[in-house]
């Protein structure tokens, strides 16, 4: 996020795309309702009405895969009716010229064919976020996960530089995380391109920086491989072991049967994780990792807010915090690691990552700190880009043009199917589905189908189907709603019985190496 959680409260215009956030944001969602008795408007965009769809200004209901299609409309009209902040993109951006020349190439009509959205709805969009004094972008996985999962950030970029919305309290481009400690994960270097900070490995600098640190001749400087990559150098005999750490691929990752496949024939499966899951199973070796409440360490937020985490109780049986696991496994492959804490590593962290050079524990008592944070007495940033200074200069604008998704619907795949959240679980359910409390809530997924689509199968609430796609087919039950609309089904992506995933569409960004989960198309048939 380029701005707080908090700051959504004193907001003028909240504009939510590709994001489920009161079902799998609750937290942020109160935030977000807060500004709505503080007078702020909310627009949603999404293909699926949503649970906070139902408490804004505006809701328009766009065809999936079809983000920058609306996106260039909506900025199209803010451009018709002079919306644009004309002294911020003069003073603080470039690009400009090759970006408003496509928006205004931009055929409104042909927009809204493509997306489904009226011309009208794309200009109410325009002047609520183009009018605002403020405006603050939120988006999840429903924008990222697409085989042109980059070009949609970078449209919703476009939209917050052509308004000023950068740099600012209550602005900004703000992707929510999934889980507690994703941003974590990646600030530590959880990517195959990066170290620590997203330090880039292929910089010679960084690598030698690094490898002094770790006491080493030299570090490799190539980019290492994504999980889709992984999968596919198993099947080319290229990659011959494999350790997963609380990931469970066979349920969240696409074309799960092709996954599952893989698993089985690599050489050798460790699985690190607090739950026996079904990757888990498949494993040559498992590894009993501790839970939040059994560890000391730090989690990273949405807003990169650093924080402690303190063990509330001892690690289970044989279990081990995971830092643990890596170092006595790390010791025994040849390299030395003697780190008495995760304080030791963390301060190893601060030294060699700029962004958290000035984060010590000691610093984290209550409400912890945003990065960047490069000097011991620097206090946190709140926000990004304070007076339009951005990390590479000034921002760049991009010319982007729609792209559908990477499969289409036709006589034998007639629906389109999209994937997400449901409020009493998150991700593959690994510890939401081990709580009986919350099993009990909803113990089982289910396909929702439009009422029409649904009179036309001659098929009721709660009777099972069989949804297929060109990669897999599963059973479940349907659930007749007018949230999604005509010809586009809904289905949540936790549930290992009715595994959604089997179906999904392995093809991905080829930029970020992001699956196309969000768009598939499928056929419906009575069970």
């Amino acid at each position: 996020m380029t701005n707080g959680v908090a700051e959504l409260e004193n907001t003028d215009a909240i504009f939510i795309i590709g994001s489920n956030t009161a079902t799998a944001h609750p937290l942020v969602a109160t935030r977000i309702f807060r500004a709505l008795e503080n007078g702020a408007k909310l627009v949603v965009a999404d293909p699926r009405k949503n649970q906070i769809a139902g408490f804004a200004d505006l809701y328009v209901r766009h065809k999936p895969g079809t983000d920058v299609a609306l996106l260039n409309g909506i900025m199209k009209k803010i451009l018709d009716k002079g919306l644009e902040d004309k002294a911020f993109i003069e003073s603080n951006t470039e690009g400009f010229g090759d970006f408003q020349k496509l928006i205004q190439s931009v055929d409104l009509e042909a927009c809204s064919a493509i997306t489904g959205v009226s011309v009208a709805d794309m200009e109410r969009v325009a002047e609520i976020y183009g009018q605002a004094g403020t405006a603050s972008i939120i988006y999840c996985m429903g924008i990222t996960q697409h085989t042109n999962g980059v070009d949609n950030v970078k449209s919703l970029a476009n939209l917050a530089m052509l308004t000023g919305n950068l740099g600012k309290p209550g602005s900004g481009v703000n992707p929510l995380r999934g889980q507690n400690n994703v941003q974590g994960a990646c600030d530590m270097g959880g990517l195959p391109n990066v170290f620590t900070g997203y330090q880039p490995v292929t910089l010679g600098e960084a690598s030698k920086k690094f490898a002094r640190a770790w006491g080493v001749d030299e570090l490799p400087t190539n980019i290492g491989l994504t999980i889709p990559e992984m999968l596919t150098a198993i099947e080319e005999e290229k990659l011959k072991a494999l350790w997963i750490m609380g990931e469970n691929p066979v349920v969240s990752d696409p074309d799960a049967g092709h996954v599952v496949k893989a698993l089985e024939k690599v050489d050798f499966l460790v699985v690190q994780d607090i739950f026996l899951t079904p990757t888990a199973r498949l494993a040559d070796v498992v590894l009993p990792g501790a839970s939040f409440a059994e560890k000391d360490g730090t989690f990273v937020n949405t807003e990169r807010r650093v924080t402690r985490v303190r063990k509330a109780v001892e690690p289970v049986g044989d279990s081990r915090p995971d830092w643990v696991i890596i170092q006595e496994i790390s010791n025994r492959l040849g390299l030395a690691m003697e780190y008495g804490s995760p304080e030791e590593i963390f301060n190893e962290i601060a030294s060699l990552t700029p962004s958290y050079a000035g984060i010590r524990y000691d610093r984290l008592e209550g409400e912890g700190i945003q990065w960047p944070c490069p000097a011991p007495g620097h206090p946190g940033t709140p926000f990004l880009h304070k007076d339009g200074k951005f990390t590479r200069g000034k921002g760049l604008f991009h010319a982007v043009s729609h792209k559908g998704p990477a499969e289409q619907v036709d006589e034998e795949y007639p629906f389109w199917m999209t994937t997400g959240r449901v409020y009493a679980h998150y991700h593959t359910g690994t510890m939401t589905r081990n709580s009986a409390a919350l099993d009990f809530e909803i113990s089982e997924g289910s396909l929702e189908i439009h009422p029409d689509d649904a009179a036309a199968m001659d098929v009721c609430d709660g009777q099972p189907v069989k949804v297929a796609s060109r990669r897999g087919e599963i059973t479940t039950r349907i659930m007749v709603t007018e949230r999604v609309e005509k010809g586009v089904v809904f289905m949540p992506f936790h549930f290992e019985e009715a595994n959604v995933n089997k179906l999904t569409n392995p093809a991905f960004d080829p930029i970020a190496k992001i699956p196309e989960f969000k768009v598939c198309a499928v056929r419906i048939e009575k069970a």
